[in-house]
């Protein structure tokens, strides 16, 4: 199998690095200025390694092989969340980038706009596989700043151009690489992991409807606080939830707040953010008919409570044979040290998995840290997570 240049592949990371660097970490949310100018690098990198680069108008960049023949797909996303790590995301497209100039043909190599949600779920790979319509881009905004994806767009200098569509016929399939964002491998003292599933996930905006008044003079008894009654929900579902849990289940109460939110009132309005996270459906859905059945039990207290926003992803099984061309690769140049494992993260393959078959692999994150500054990863690990990458792409072509 051809070796790939793991300085040339470390000089990249340490380039994008550069653009929006944040202490160690990096500062690019989706189409700030330095994420724009990171996409526009990269279009530049893909030129240099013989693809043909564009950028389109969701704001994905792709490098296509121009020569002849089935292609294997590669990529991730650029951006970062706020003031978070130098290697989540990026680290799988310059991986597809020095892959697709190892093999020297069959590779494509793409990174998605928005993988990181500032705007909505996916964007970029959605509208890839033609699951994200004109209308919802028109209701999509920042989630921070309230700036509209058409804008957000127009400003980027992308708006007009128009939106790729896969043409499943020229592919194969679809391989991501990414930093585990966990600490499972480094606490097996293992380098690699091998993607079984993406788990799929349920959100949930849950508001509380009380009644506003004097925290001094309202009597205990009398009072219709929302805050309690939110509080009292998170209490039920700590109780429930490991009863039916799987042994991966997350779940996790991510924004309260309260209404007015003043020691001297008793909160009238309250509102949570939640959401759970599991690979098996079954347990997806038992989570969600419990937490609907301990809301309409909330709501028989003194307080309205009701369920107001919900959103759902589905699983992702990650391709067998991909697997198995990524773990095969695994053993030839870390023998002992991988092994099979779901991802607790969502990624772009999930997407991608619903149109072309798809797997990720894995390399350790120091510490476990993610979506933080302080994030990393041992050089000596990207280097050998990409030349298993390119083995496995290599393997995965002769078949095509």
């Amino acid at each position: 199998m051809p070796a790939i240049d793991g300085d040339r592949l470390l000089r990249d990371l340490y380039a994008a690095r550069d653009i929006g660097r944040y202490k160690t970490g990096v500062h690019r949310p989706t189409f700030s200025p330095e994420d724009v100018q990171a996409r526009h690098w990269l279009a530049g990198r893909m030129t240099e390694a013989g693809l043909d680069s564009s950028i389109d108008g969701i704001g994905n960049v792709y490098g296509r092989d121009p020569r002849p023949g089935r292609k294997l797909l590669m990529g991730s996303h650029m951006e970062t969340q706020n003031h978070a790590g130098w290697l989540d995301g990026v680290m799988g497209v310059i991986y597809g980038l020095e892959v697709a100039r190892t093999l020297g043909r069959g590779i494509d190599v793409a990174t998605w706009a928005d993988e990181e949600g500032h705007f909505g779920s996916f964007p970029g790979s959605r509208s890839f596989c033609g699951l994200l319509t004109e209308q919802e881009i028109d209701v999509c905004g920042n989630r921070e700043t309230g700036v509209s994806l058409r804008d957000a767009l127009r400003q980027a200098g992308f708006s007009g151009r128009p939106r790729q569509k896969i043409d499943t016929a020229r592919y194969r399939g679809y391989l991501e690489a990414h930093i585990e964002q966990g600490a499972d491998l480094e606490d097996h003292h293992l380098r690699l992991g091998i993607v079984t599933a993406i788990v799929g996930s349920r959100r949930f905006r849950i508001q509380f409807k009380g009644q506003q008044n004097h925290a001094g003079t309202t009597r205990m008894s009398v009072r219709k606080d929302a805050g309690v009654a939110l509080v009292k929900l998170v209490a039920a579902i700590e109780d429930r939830f490991p009863k039916i849990a799987g042994p991966r289940t997350v779940w996790t109460t991510g924004d309260i707040k309260l209404e007015p939110g003043a020691a001297s009132i008793v909160p009238g309005g309250a509102e949570l953010v939640f959401q759970f996270r599991d690979t098996e459906q079954a347990t997806l859905e038992a989570l969600d008919a419990t937490l609907t059945e301990l809301v309409a039990e909330a709501a028989k207290g003194p307080c309205e409570v009701s369920i107001v926003y919900r959103s759902a992803t589905d699983p992702s099984i990650m391709d067998p044979g991909f697997r198995s061309a990524l773990q095969a690769a695994a053993q030839t140049h870390a023998p002992g040290l991988s092994q099979p494992m779901p991802s607790g993260a969502g990624h772009d393959a999930q997407i991608l998995a619903q149109v072309l078959p798809s797997a990720m692999l894995f390399v350790p994150s120091i510490g476990g840290i993610s979506h933080h500054y302080t994030e990393n990863t041992r050089d000596e690990d990207i280097v050998l997570g990409c030349q298993v990458f390119a083995d496995a792409a290599a393997a995965i072509l002769a078949k095509a």
